[in-house]
């Protein structure tokens, strides 16, 4: 974003909205992520309100038992700082990272996944089409829904996921010809199967 602003890139990637400071920028939608709550299959435990969550994260319930589940201390897993995936999901949840009570702190999906996979007590967040992919490959997680709405592709391409975060091209000013090339390419139809192959969603 800041070498887009300056003129030293042609464009820039953000995988999230643009701040309201950044507003004499362009973003163009080339992708969605939803962010999904997860846990090991083994939890009984199908669906938690937001205020559950938060608690959770907060440190305030700290076994399974307080949600009605069969009682085992539960294990958070949070994201670094610097991912854009924690921006959205401290956001939405009204969280500080301050606040914030982990046992584990991991990067990228597949550590989050790995994680919770292995160990029946652990809760994390990723990506939706990440954790898809892998449930279908036998990994033994579940994805919670979120405000009452399943946590799936299919609910994040219709926009109803609430907990969702657009992956964007962005630039400053005019694009030149080159750039607005690849803007359309990034933009045709012509890339859905390399978006999909990245587990995001291709945007309608």
């Amino acid at each position: 974003v800041l070498d887009a602003r300056s003129g030293m890139a042609d464009l820039g990637m953000a995988s999230r909205r643009l701040h309201p400071d950044e507003q004499d920028l362009h973003a163009v939608t080339i992708a969605l992520d939803g962010i999904g709550i997860i846990v090991h299959r083994d939890n009984p435990v199908r669906e938690l309100r937001d205020e559950e969550v938060v608690g959770i994260y907060r440190g305030e319930i700290t076994d399974w038992a307080q949600l009605g589940s069969e009682p085992g201390p539960i294990v958070v897993v949070h994201k670094a700082a610097g991912h854009s995936t924690l921006e959205l999901f401290l956001h939405h949840f009204s969280l500080k990272a301050s606040e914030v009570e982990a046992d584990m702190i991991i990067g990228d999906n597949q550590q989050g996944i790995a994680a919770v996979a292995s160990n029946p007590q652990a809760i994390g967040y990723v990506s939706i089409g990440a954790a898809e992919f892998e449930i279908e490959h036998g990994s033994p997680l579940r994805l919670l829904p979120i405000g009452g709405v399943e946590a799936t592709t299919a609910k994040v391409r219709d926009r109803s996921f609430p907990l969702a975060r657009p992956l964007n091209l962005v630039y400053h000013g005019q694009p030149s010809p080159l750039a607005q090339q690849f803007v359309d390419f990034a933009t045709s139809s012509g890339v859905v199967d390399l978006i999909e192959g990245q587990y995001f969603v291709a945007p309608q």
